[in-house]
C-alpha cells in the first residue's frame, strides 16, 4: 500500500477534537487512493488508525492535522513526522476496555459502546467518550449520548478518556451494532437486549411520626387523609358520582418544611403500605437504569396487597420543566399506569412546583395539589416545644424568644437547631453529667451556627448584630425606614384591620460613603430579617432568558425565607431606564422581570424589596411607582452633630488623648461622608504607629496631621443634584 510522510500539526478545528479523526489535504487524499472518511494507519513512536476527511481549502499539502489524544497515541509531539497510508478495518467481535474508577462505576458499558460507534482503533489506543458526530458513518445517536454520560460522570464527562485493553479480532477494528463491548473486570454490553436488571432492595423507609405532632401541616394532613380514605375505602362512592377513584396528589412546598414527613405519617394513619422513590437517585442513573428503578419501585407498589402509596421526593429533577430528557416520557408512562391500578395512590413532592414537566399535571395523572407554607413564629415555638419534649431543659428557657429569632427556619431547620443546642449544652457538661440541662442560651449559640435552608447561598447579609440603635442621627431617615420595611413584616394584622396594602419596596438614595448599606445591616439586625444582598450586575447575563430565571430565583429564595428583605445595591446597573442601554436589550428584560415580581399576578408575601443608589435619575421611573419601590428614603451626608456621633463611634475602640475634641473635628469636617470620618480615625492611628509602634493613644496631633491626609470625597455638583432629585420626591 502507497504510504506518505506528514508533519503532524494540532488541529485548530475544535469540531475534530477527540473524535478520532484526522485531516489532510485533497491531493494527499487522492494520491493515497482514500476517499473521504476513509481509515489509515498513523505510523510515529507507535502506530495508531484514525478517519481521513479533507483539510481546508488552502491547508499546506505535507501537514496532517490530529488532536492531542492522536499525538499521544503516536508517542510523539507537534511537528514530528507521521507516516499515514491506507489500512483495512474489520468489524469488531468483542472490545475490552479500561478506564478512570468513576468511569467503570458510572458508565455502562452499552453506553460506551455508543460512544464507540463511527470510531476506528486498534489496541492500546486511548479513545474519548466525545461521540463521532462529523463524520457519516456513526449510527449512534450523538445526542442522546452526551445526555447519558453527562448523567453519569457530570460536566467532565469530555474530559474523560479510555484504553482499548484488546480487540477480537486484533488489528483495526470499528464498533457496529453487534460488537460486545466490556469493561475490563466483566461488565459487558451484548448485541442483544440485556436481561432485565435485578430488582434493586427497597430501601428503608423513616418512622412515621404522629399526625397530631404535624405542627403547622394539619390541616393539609386532613385533606390528604381524606382524599386517601375516599380513594381506599369508598371507590364505589365516587364512581357513582363520576369520578375515578384514582388519586395522584402533588404536595408542594420550601425544602426542610416536611413534605415527605406529612406523607409518611398519613400513610401510617389510614393502615397503608408506603414505598417511597427519591427522584434525585434515580435521575443521576443512565435512562435504562433509571427506567428499570422506577418501574422496580411501581411493581413494589402494586403488587403488595392492600391499600398503598408510592411516594416519589423531589420529582422536579426527574421530570424537569425545561428541556425534558428522553426519560421523563418513560417515567411519566409509568407514573401514569400506577394511578391508574386499584388501591394505589401517587403522591410526589417538589420544592420548586414551577420547575416540573407541566405534562405531570395533566388531568387524570397528578391533578391534585397541596402546598405547605413557611411557619410562623407561633408554629415554629410549638414546633420547638415538640422537637424538645423529650429532652432535659433549664427554666430560663423561653422557646417563644427562640422562634422569633428564627425568621425562615422551616423544620429540618429547627431539628439541626435542637441538635445543635444539645452538642452545646453536652461541651458544656462533659465534666459535669449530674443534671445536664439545655439552656437557654444553648439555644440563642446555636442560632448563630445553623443557617436556614433558605439562606444556604452565599449572598445572604449579615448584621454583625447591629442595631438601629447603633446608627447615630439620622432619626427622620430611621423612622421611614422602620415605618416601610419594618411594620409590614413586624405587624400586618394593622395594615388587614385598616384595609390597606404594606408598601412592596422602598429606594435608598444619597451620595457615596454616607452609610446606606450601614443602615440596611442595622435595620435586618433590628428587625431579625433574612436578607438576601445582591449586586445590581450580578444578576446580568448576556444568555437570553437567564437574567430573568435569576431574578426569578432570587424572589422565589427570599419567599422561601420569608420574613425576609431583599436588598438590590447599585439597583441603577440592575434596573436602568429603558430604551437606553446597548446590551441587546439584556437591561429591559431585567426591568420587566423585576416589574413582574414586584407587583405579579402572585403577591409576594413577607417580603420587603430596598434598592439602594447613589444615581436615583438613572432608575427606570417604572421601578419607582406606587405598589413597587414606592418609598424613595434621601441619605443625607452628615452634618456637624451626624459627623461627630460618627468619629466618636469609629474611635469607640481607639483610646483618645485628653487633648482630642471631636466635637471641634467634626465642626471642621464640612463635605466629608461616613466612610470619610472613619477614614480619618484610621489614618490618625496609623500616623500614631508611624512615630511609634508601641504608640498608647491617639493625641489631636495625629487627627490634625490625618485630617490634612484624608481628604472630603463628596463631590459638591453630585450632592446638589441629590438635594435637588430629593425636593422633587417624598422623603
Amino acid at each position: 500500500m502507497p504510504s506518505i510522510t506528514l508533519t503532524a500539526r494540532l488541529s485548530p478545528s475544535a469540531k475534530d477534537t477527540r473524535r478520532g479523526v484526522v485531516r489532510m489535504h485533497p491531493e494527499v487524499l487522492d494520491a493515497l487512493g482514500l476517499r473521504p472518511w476513509n481509515a489509515v494507519q498513523l505510523t510515529g513512536a507507535r502506530v495508531t488508525v484514525a478517519l481521513a476527511a479533507a483539510a481546508e481549502p488552502g491547508s499546506p499539502t505535507g501537514v496532517l492535522l490530529l488532536d492531542d489524544v492522536a499525538l499521544m497515541n503516536l508517542g510523539l509531539t507537534e511537528g514530528a513526522e507521521v507516516g499515514v497510508a491506507p489500512v483495512q478495518v474489520a468489524v469488531a467481535k468483542r472490545v475490552s476496555i479500561a478506564g478512570s474508577r468513576l468511569a467503570r462505576a458510572t458508565v455502562t458499558a452499552e453506553t460506551v459502546r455508543l460512544a464507540l460507534t463511527g470510531k476506528v482503533f486498534g489496541t492500546g489506543d486511548t479513545v474519548s467518550l466525545l461521540p463521532q458526530d462529523v463524520a457519516p458513518a456513526t449510527t449512534a445517536n450523538a445526542g442522546e449520548v452526551r445526555r447519558k454520560l453527562s448523567t453519569a460522570i457530570g460536566m467532565t464527562w469530555t474530559n474523560e478518556l479510555i484504553t482499548i485493553a484488546a480487540t477480537e479480532p486484533p488489528g483495526a477494528v470499528a464498533v457496529q451494532p453487534s460488537t460486545v463491548v466490556e469493561w475490563r473486570d466483566g461488565a459487558s454490553a451484548e448485541p442483544v437486549p440485556a436481561a432485565p436488571a435485578v430488582p434493586a432492595p427497597a430501601p428503608p423507609v423513616e418512622a412515621a411520626i404522629p399526625v397530631a405532632d404535624l405542627v403547622g401541616s394539619r390541616d393539609a394532613a386532613k385533606r390528604l387523609t381524606e382524599w386517601l380514605r375516599l380513594a381506599f375505602d369508598q371507590p364505589e362512592l365516587l364512581r357513582r358520582l363520576g369520578a375515578e377513584p384514582h388519586l395522584g396528589v402533588l404536595l408542594s412546598g420550601p425544602s426542610g418544611v416536611g413534605k415527605a414527613t406529612l406523607v409518611r405519617a398519613v400513610t401510617s394513619a389510614i393502615g397503608a403500605e408506603l414505598v417511597e422513590l427519591a427522584a434525585p437517585s434515580v435521575a443521576a442513573l443512565e435512562s435504562r437504569a433509571a427506567a428499570q428503578r422506577l418501574q422496580d419501585a411501581i411493581n413494589r407498589a402494586t403488587s403488595a396487597d392492600g391499600n398503598r402509596v408510592l411516594l416519589l421526593t423531589d420529582v422536579e429533577s426527574l421530570l424537569p420543566g425545561t428541556e425534558p430528557p428522553p426519560l421523563a416520557t418513560v417515567a411519566l408512562d409509568a407514573i401514569r399506569g400506577a394511578i391508574g391500578t386499584d388501591r394505589l395512590a401517587v403522591v410526589v413532592t417538589s420544592s420548586q412546583p414551577h420547575a416540573i414537566d407541566p405534562r405531570l399535571r395533566e388531568p387524570g395523572l397528578v391533578d391534585r395539589e397541596l402546598t405547605l407554607g413557611l411557619p410562623d413564629d407561633a408554629t415554629r415555638t410549638d414546633l420547638l416545644r415538640v422537637l424538645l419534649r423529650n429532652a432535659p431543659m433549664a427554666a430560663d428557657v423561653k422557646l417563644a424568644e427562640v422562634a422569633e429569632r428564627a425568621p425562615g427556619f422551616v423544620v429540618a431547620d429547627l431539628v439541626a437547631l435542637c441538635r445543635e443546642a444539645a452538642v452545646g449544652a453536652a461541651l458544656r457538661h462533659q465534666d459535669d453529667t449530674a443534671d445536664p440541662r439545655i439552656r437557654q442560651q444553648d439555644l440563642l449559640d446555636a442560632l448563630s451556627s445553623v443557617r436556614p435552608i433558605s439562606m444556604s447561598t452565599s449572598d445572604n447579609l449579615q448584621t454583625g448584630g447591629l442595631a438601629l440603635d447603633d446608627v447615630g442621627d439620622m432619626a427622620e431617615v430611621k423612622q421611614s425606614l422602620t415605618e416601610t420595611v419594618l411594620w409590614p413584616l413586624q405587624y400586618p394584622d394593622s395594615f388587614t384591620r385598616l384595609g390597606v396594602e404594606p408598601p412592596r419596596g422602598v429606594l435608598l438614595y444619597g451620595p457615596p460613603g454616607c452609610g446606606k448599606t450601614f443602615l440596611v445591616r442595622a435595620l435586618a439586625g433590628t428587625g431579625r430579617l433574612n436578607v438576601l444582598a445582591v449586586k445590581g450586575a450580578e444578576l446580568m447575563d448576556k444568555w437570553v432568558g437567564e437574567s430573568e430565571r435569576a431574578v426569578r430565583e432570587l424572589f422565589l429564595r427570599a419567599a422561601n425565607a420569608a420574613p425576609a428583605l431583599v436588598f438590590l445595591d447599585e439597583v441603577d446597573a440592575l434596573a436602568p431606564r429603558r430604551g437606553q442601554s446597548s446590551d441587546s436589550g439584556v437591561a429591559d428584560r431585567v426591568v420587566a422581570a423585576l416589574l413582574t415580581e414586584l407587583d405579579g399576578v402572585e403577591p409576594m408575601r413577607d417580603v420587603v424589596v430596598l434598592g439602594a443608589t447613589n444615581r436615583p435619575e438613572l432608575v427606570d421611573p417604572a421601578l419607582l411607582r406606587p405598589g413597587r419601590l414606592e418609598r424613595l428614603v434621601y441619605v443625607p451626608p452628615p452634618d456637624a452633630s451626624a459627623r461627630e456621633a460618627i468619629l466618636r463611634s469609629a474611635a469607640k475602640n481607639t483610646p483618645l488623648a485628653s487633648d482630642v475634641d471631636l466635637a471641634a473635628l467634626a465642626g471642621d469636617l464640612d463635605g466629608y461622608s461616613a466612610a470619610d470620618c472613619a477614614a480619618l480615625i484610621r489614618e490618625a492611628a496609623l500616623t500614631a504607629m508611624r512615630e511609634s509602634l508601641t504608640a498608647a493613644q491617639v493625641s489631636a496631633t495625629h487627627l490634625t496631621a490625618a485630617h490634612k491626609a484624608v481628604r472630603p470625597s463628596l463631590d459638591p455638583t453630585q450632592l446638589a443634584s441629590l438635594e435637588s432629585y430629593a425636593k422633587t420626591r417624598q422623603i
